[in-house]
């Protein structure tokens, strides 16, 4: 039976020496009425009770029939043991066994009168109170003298005393003025107990008793279906199931099911965990109990709360309950749109190709189709087929095009509606097909549609090539001549050398060399290799064909011995070389001091060259002529077959930046990083792109990014370094924020100035040194990188990193005070950026100067002010970060001073736990600390500490304002989860900061 509410004082908040989680539970929503199952009530029996009764001579307790409230005949017992034999003394009174079924806790509800004392002829003994009982047994195995009539072994439940009292001679005035108590039981562990009631000199009777217990009824709630759950304890944890199609969000087989709390009282307390959703193609329906089918013609995508959704155009669903509409015949849906995407069609074919033949090249050009299908995804290819040699005429089967012919931008997935075929034959039928395709074109049975060109290339390209001659022979080179072919209106611009390694095979070990004469040296070769050597030039007209395959083999040995004479004229030819290349730096020397250059215009990246002590100097691409000299000299051309792009990780100013795979014959296959140059390019863009490429391939050390090589022969065009697998320097300490030991850092530190010294020593000026431009292995190798000139000196930007000024952008943060008002970049100024870098570093990639202005910061700088120590900052490398900001640019230190110094904190790591304060020493005025974010939430304040992965840890543990967080622990952050040491110090210092903002009071360490 259900009854009309829980008695008073039954809640579980209520309850003493609750845990944290039942107090919790306490503020939130109690759901539905409890449900009790009655046990005993005397108030349906029909027959006499036969309870027992003790003592059974002269007994005081009778039991007599009497009307209830609703004029029911009921049974009660009744005493008034005032004087007599027994007055005074206890008499029981005790029920048969009540069986406890499921219940760990009962309920006793008991309804009775009492008479008033002062009512009574004088007694000795007259009491207005009784006690309660109760003895748990397996069996019904009480007797008249079994168990023991004696407080032990039965247990008290209470003192029972009565609120209303009734007066000898009341009459009418006392009618109805019973007593109504409830008392807990519990908790009970045997099948059932006996109650025992002792009146001691007590006048009363026992009208009505009442046995139960309470029980949660089976709920349905947000998708959840919760049993009848009988509490245990003061909270029941019950554990649910979803409804018939549903199932939980989450996957994971360690996912926790469904589960809810019963309370005592018998009332549900509001979900703690319930992550159900409905199926495809099922929807939550009557306030979230049921899942309902979809209707035919509508559709439901996915597991969660959705509703569902009429099909999309040229779709349908033909039975309830769908997951995905269908598309109708002749319609389509890419495998990447949608659920709730329209099916859509193959495009027409492309319209009015226009063709224009140079030489041996074609360009075509088209119309878009008449129907795009529908989609916003079309692209072309272009399929080439050679249809014969000789002319129009020359007849023969059209077969594909081979490897030899290129396409700009590209073959297939081209979004423009122009292309350029490169190395066709000459004199050579061609019939080009354009494709239009889209996102269905795959889908679709039919072939794509295309519009189809016949044309025939140009008989005004080079002869091939013919006698090549070995004109030197050693066992790891080949030096080749060849005569010229005979070209009657054209000369030739170049060669291309195509060999490769005989016994290894054509597909594994070809390479290509490109040469101004008719002459080529081949070296790395093998000891004793025969290698197959084909040559072909190119005129204006494009490249003729390939010369016939000749082999050549190279020493087994080394030549056993050199004539002196020749030893003599080797000599004398390296003691020349090396006049003419002392004579070419006076000269230099000589311009620059003619010209009228200062000093500082030597050391900047514009100038001619960069001299310095060593023996390697930098030479700046601008000195060529013609910038791609520079790209041959410094960087190694690599086929296009070699390499394959794997995926896209990034955007450069000139177009994306991927992962891929280097196979370069004769090496291992490793993974580069590949920045490409995007379509649509000028030929100063193209020279700008590959200047760095020009830069880099100068520089050899292990904390210098290294140039693998370049792709400048196919499109697109390329540059390709080495792979490091962890990026940029100042992503990666903020993704490791307090994850690392300062040794750690002090030796990244090091690498970066180990590499900043040998580019000071090549006479080379970086300008923009920063831990944006520094790249990080999987071993934490630093090595510097981003050396173009390339970057635009437009006057806008979308990058506010980088200032315009008069003559370029400059990123101010990191740069020297001379060199943003006169632009005097030397290797001192680079010195001032690495100070910045330190912070950076030591920072765990803080932003320097945090959210000041641009005109803030130079303002402050000139001020003489600094930044401060970072968090647990050594006080010696915040020392030398000073020193890198002197405001004379020779008073700062060289970077190779900075190596000495990092290697003395290495040696001696004691020295780095001595840590800097502000406002201590001689230092020059620092700027305060970066001030605390005006937060309105917790959440917000995580964020903005960069701690919001701990957000769901801190509400889960109900840190949900500042005075509960102002006054966590380091024992409340392992609790809540925060374990890395530095994350823990990140958290306590904002903490101290809100307590003095006066959130809360002082912390508990």
């Amino acid at each position: 039976m259900r009854g009309p509410s829980s008695p008073a004082g039954w809640p579980v908040c209520a309850a003493r020496g609750l845990p944290a989680l039942l107090g919790a539970l306490c503020a939130v929503l109690r759901l539905g009425a409890a449900d009790e199952v009655t046990l005993l009530n005397t108030k349906l029996e029909t027959s006499d009770l036969k309870w027992t009764i003790y003592p059974q001579i002269d007994p005081q307790w009778e039991e007599v029939s009497g009307l209830d409230e609703d004029q029911n005949i009921v049974r009660t017992y009744q005493i008034c043991s005032l004087g007599g034999a027994g007055g005074g003394g206890a008499h029981w009174l005790r029920t048969t066994l009540v069986p406890r079924e499921v219940a760990a806790v009962v309920y006793v509800e008991l309804r009775f009168t009492m008479m008033e004392c002062s009512a009574l002829p004088p007694q000795t003994g007259c009491k207005e109170t009784f006690n309660l009982f109760y003895f748990e047994a397996d069996s019904d195995e009480a007797t008249a003298t079994h168990p023991a009539w004696m407080e032990n072994p039965y247990r008290k439940v209470g003192t029972v005393a009565a609120e209303h009292l009734l007066r000898r001679g009341g009459g009418g005035g006392n009618k109805g003025k019973s007593n109504t108590k409830t008392l807990r039981l519990g908790p009970l562990t045997r099948a059932g107990f006996y109650l025992a009631f002792q009146a001691q000199g007590a006048c009363m009777a026992l009208l009505s008793l009442r046995v139960f217990f309470q029980r949660c009824p089976g709920l349905t709630q947000a998708l959840t279906r919760f049993p009848d759950t009988v509490p245990r304890s003061l909270v029941q944890e019950a554990a649910g199931t979803c409804v018939a199609h549903a199932r939980q969000l989450s996957s994971s087989p360690t996912a926790s099911l469904p589960r809810m709390f019963c309370g005592e009282d018998g009332r549900w307390v509001q979900p703690v965990n319930t992550d159900c959703a409905c199926e495809d193609g099922y929807a939550p329906a009557e306030q979230n109990t049921q899942c309902r089918a979809c209707p035919v013609g509508q559709y439901k995508w996915g597991l969660g709360a959705g509703q569902c959704s009429p099909c999309p155009d040229r779709s349908q669903s033909l039975s309830p309950g769908a997951a995905l509409c269908v598309c109708k015949t002749g319609f389509y849906r890419a495998s990447s749109d949608p659920a709730s995407s329209a099916c859509t069609t193959p495009p027409s074919a492309p319209r009015s190709v226009v063709s224009q033949i140079n030489d041996t090249s074609v360009t075509l050009e088209w119309s878009e189709p008449l129907d795009g299908g529908g989609r916003a995804d079309l692209s072309y290819a272009v399929l080439c087929w050679r249809c014969g040699d000789g002319g129009p005429g020359g007849g023969g089967a059209c077969r594909p095009c081979d490897d030899s012919v290129a396409y700009r931008p590209a073959q297939r997935g081209l979004l423009g509606r122009r292309v350029t075929v490169w190395g066709l034959a000459p004199f050579t039928s061609y019939s080009f097909h354009i494709q239009a395709l889209n996102g269905v074109s795959p889908r679709s049975p039919a072939a794509p549609h295309s519009e189809v060109v016949n044309i025939t290339t140009s008989r005004d390209v080079p002869l091939p090539v013919s006698s090549i001659r070995p004109s030197e022979v050693t066992s790891s080179s080949l030096t080749l001549s060849w005569p010229p072919p005979a070209q009657p209106h054209y000369s030739i611009l170049e060669y291309q050398v195509k060999y490769y390694d005989k016994e290894r095979g054509e597909r594994d070990s070809v390479q290509f060399v490109q040469s101004r004469g008719s002459s080529v040296v081949l070296s790395d070769l093998r000891r004793g290799g025969e290698y197959v050597v084909q040559v072909r030039a190119r005129t204006m007209a494009g490249y003729g064909s390939f010369s016939q395959p000749m082999a050549f083999r190279t020493q087994h040995e080394e030549t056993p011995g050199a004539d002196p004479q020749q030893l003599v004229i080797g000599g004398t030819v390296v003691v020349g070389a090396l006049l003419l290349i002392a004579v070419a730096v006076v000269a230099v020397i000589c311009i620059r001091k003619h010209s009228g250059l200062k000093d500082s215009e030597m050391n900047d990246k514009n100038g001619q060259y960069l001299i310095s002590q060593g023996v390697k100097v930098y030479i700046d691409p601008l000195t060529y002529e013609d910038p791609s000299e520079a790209v041959r000299e410094f960087a190694k051309e690599i086929d296009v077959s070699c390499v394959k792009i794997e995926e896209v990780i990034g955007a450069g100013e000139f177009g994306e930046v991927c992962r891929g795979r280097l196979k370069v014959p004769g090496r291992k296959e490793n993974y580069v990083a590949i920045k490409t140059l995007k379509g649509g390019y000028t030929e100063r863009q193209r020279r700008d792109f590959l200047s760095e490429a020009s830069i880099m391939g100068q520089f050899e050390h292990p904390n210098i990014i290294r140039l693998e090589g370049v792709v400048t022969a196919s499109c697109p065009v390329m540059i390709l370094t080495e792979f490091m697998e962890n990026g940029a320097l100042d992503s990666f300490l903020r993704l490791n924020d307090g994850q690392f030991t300062p040794i750690q850092l002090v030796g990244m530190l090091r690498g970066i100035a180990s590499g900043m010294r040998y580019l000071s020593d090549m006479g080379f000026v970086h300008r923009d040194l920063a831990a944006r431009n520094i790249l990080v292995n999987s071993n934490l190798v630093c090595k510097v990188s981003d050396f173009g000139l390339s970057r635009s000196l437009q006057e806008s930007s979308a990058d506010p990193t980088y200032t315009s000024t008069l003559g370029g952008k400059i990123p101010i943060r990191w740069t020297a005070p001379e060199a943003i008002a006169f632009r005097k970049f030397t290797s001192a100024s680079d010195a001032w950026s690495y100070g910045i870098v330190m912070w950076e570093v030591m920072s765990y990639g803080e932003r320097p100067y945090w959210d000041m202005s641009n005109q803030d910061v130079i303002n402050a700088i000139e001020q003489d002010y600094r930044l401060p120590p970072p968090p647990d900052c050594p006080t010696s490398l915040h020392q030398l970060m000073l020193d890198c900001w002197q405001r004379e640019r020779g008073s700062r230190p060289r970077f190779a001073h900075i190596v000495s110094a990092l290697d003395r904190l290495i040696r001696n790591p004691a020295s780095l736990k001595i840590l800097s304060r502000e406002g201590t020493g001689s230092t020059p005025p620092l700027l305060d600390q970066r001030p605390p974010v005006a937060c309105r939430s917790v959440s917000e304040w995580l964020g903005a500490i960069k701690m919001g992965r701990y957000e769901e840890s801190f509400i889960q543990a109900g840190f949900t304002s500042f005075d509960l967080v102002a006054q966590i622990s380091t024992e409340d952050l392992l609790r809540i989860g925060v374990t890395l040491a530095g994350h823990q110090k990140k958290i306590l210092s904002s903490i101290q900061s809100l307590r003095g903002q006066g959130k809360g009071p002082p912390l508990r360490y």
